[in-house]
């Protein structure tokens, strides 16, 4: 799984990466396929249905999945790209997010709540961290592309951004 809080580079990574393995976006088949609990209005988001992915998922051992919620599913290896909070905000204003959704995200990344999630999930073995701040998605498709090959040790804590707030 690939996964990290929203404007990491998922995305953009995930496109570069050369693997025999099928990329899903897990984002975009919950909207294609309705694979919602409903709206968080707050939020102005959908509710993901974690369940009714798993089972869409559950015939595949041949994937990789990109998601933020990515690593609530059950993966071999999870690969969480961090970014700077102050660059991860400036990304998220720059494609169209709220000041508020935008500072969420900056304030979770800094807490490091997807990483604390990866790991109370998949333990510290299956956990592999990647900072994104100020690097080329080609080379963050690489790094992915190592631990996908087992070439990468596992890293998670490595990254601290808990200075930006």
């Amino acid at each position: 799984a690939i996964t990290g809080t929203p404007g990491t580079g998922k995305t953009t990574a995930s496109e570069r990466v050369e693997t025999d393995l099928d990329v899903i976006g897990l984002n975009e088949i919950v909207r294609t396929e309705g694979l919602t609990t409903g709206t968080d209005e707050e939020r102005d988001s959908l509710v993901a249905d974690l369940d009714a992915i798993a089972a869409r998922l559950s015939d595949r051992d041949d994937v990789l999945v990109e998601s933020h919620l990515a690593h609530h599913l059950d993966v071999d290896r999870v690969v969480v790209l961090r970014c700077r909070p102050d660059e991860l905000k400036r990304r998220l204003l720059d494609r169209g997010e709220s000041e508020r959704k935008a500072e969420e995200n900056a304030e979770a990344e800094a807490l490091d709540v997807i990483l604390s999630e990866a790991v109370d999930q998949h333990g510290l073995d299956a956990v592999y961290e990647i900072d994104t701040t100020n690097r080329a998605p080609e080379a963050v498709a690489k790094e992915i592309e190592a631990v996908i090959d087992g070439e990468r040790s596992q890293s998670a804590g490595t990254v601290d951004f808990t200075g930006y707030l």
